[in-house]
Formats: structure tokens, C-alpha cells, sequence
């Protein structure tokens, strides 16, 4: 286990176990959360088209009747992909926007979302008036607005950017890294032995 990734070295023995980690051409990831990571085919195939450059690879070699090949664990696109400014507006990224938590009371536990101005006071489904609310404080504070129900949101409803998603991605390390994959992320990784 790892800061709260864990790595499966038996994982390692089938190709499936063996996605590589994704890089823009700035040796950036292209996402933090979800983590930009393809699958050993699609990473393959884009070595052979001259899409990308290998940083690191398995161990794992694939084999056909001509070739040989170690398959990557890192690659990093050989053109520059410019990354969209605005999210789409989604139940999971507005969980994380408000980092899987209620926004009344702070739980983490049975997440929905929450219309501040409700939809029948003509609240409409946009960044600035949905909030993260668990079901209990969702029940609670009904068809009415915050103030109304004497509920005040930890934080303010906002429409985030691409880049904050993926600073608070950063809080939230996903199930698997590879141990080559640790120089270009920013999780506080500590390799078990």
C-alpha cells in the first residue's frame, strides 16, 4: 500500500495489468483525476503510429512472430494537447470540486447534490447553484434556499476551472501506481518495500 495506492506486482505477469501513464508533450500528466492512463494497446499502437515518446517501461515484454517489445509504463504525446479551461458539469466533478463533501455539514457519506436557490424558486442546474449535500442535510433543508433553511455553505458555489479540479484530484491518489509513474506525479508516494 501506498499513501493509499496500492501496487500489484501481480498485476505485472498480464498485459492488462500494465497501463501506461500519459504525459503531454510538457512531461505533465494530462489529468491528475481521473489519472490520464491508457491501456497497454492503446499505448502500443501509439508507439507504432510515432504518436508518443516511451519514458519508462514494464519489464512486461508483448511478443509477435517479429518483435519483441517491453510495453511502456510511461509515454508522453510528441504534440502539445492545450487543455479546455472549463469542466464539464458533471455529478463527479462537481463532487470534487467540493472535495466529497457535504457542504452543510462536512460528511462524506451518502453524496448527492443540492440546488441552492431550489429549482421551484427558479434555480437553475449550473456550478453557481449546485452544491455536494448529503442525503440527511439535502432532506433537511428541502425546497428552501440556505438562508432560508438556516443552513450556510462551508464554501461558495463556483464555476471551477480544469486546473482546480485537478489540484484537489491531486488530495485524492487513485488504487494503482506504478513505481515508474512516481517522478511525474505529485502525490507524497512512499514505496513499501
Amino acid at each position: 500500500m501506498v499513501g493509499g495506492a496500492v501496487f500489484h506486482p501481480d498485476l505485472m505477469r498480464h498485459p492488462e495489468g500494465c497501463p501506461a501513464l500519459v504525459l503531454n508533450a510538457d512531461y505533465t500528466p494530462l489529468s491528475y483525476y481521473p489519472l490520464s492512463i491508457w491501456p497497454w494497446q492503446t499505448a502500443v499502437k501509439a508507439v507504432f503510429l510515432d504518436r508518443v515518446d516511451i519514458v519508462a517501461h514494464y519489464e512486461r515484454e508483448v511478443r509477435s512472430s517479429s518483435l519483441a517489445m517491453k510495453l511502456p509504463s510511461v509515454i508522453a504525446l510528441k504534440q502539445y494537447v492545450r487543455p479546455s479551461q472549463f469542466p464539464a458539469f458533471t455529478r463527479f466533478n462537481l463532487f470534487l470540486r467540493d472535495r466529497f463533501a457535504c457542504q452543510y455539514c462536512g460528511s462524506g457519506h451518502d453524496l448527492t447534490f443540492d440546488h441552492i436557490v431550489p429549482r421551484a424558486q427558479g434555480g437553475r442546474t449550473t456550478w453557481e447553484n449546485v452544491a455536494t449535500a448529503c442525503a440527511p442535510c439535502n432532506l433537511k433543508k428541502g425546497g428552501r434556499t440556505p438562508k432560508q433553511a438556516g443552513m450556510p455553505l462551508h464554501i461558495p458555489a463556483i464555476r471551477p476551472t480544469n486546473w482546480q479540479l485537478q489540484e484537489h484530484g491531486r488530495s485524492f491518489p487513485p488504487n494503482f501506481l506504478h513505481e515508474s509513474w512516481r517522478d511525474w506525479l505529485y502525490w507524497d508516494i512512499e514505496l513499501d518495500a
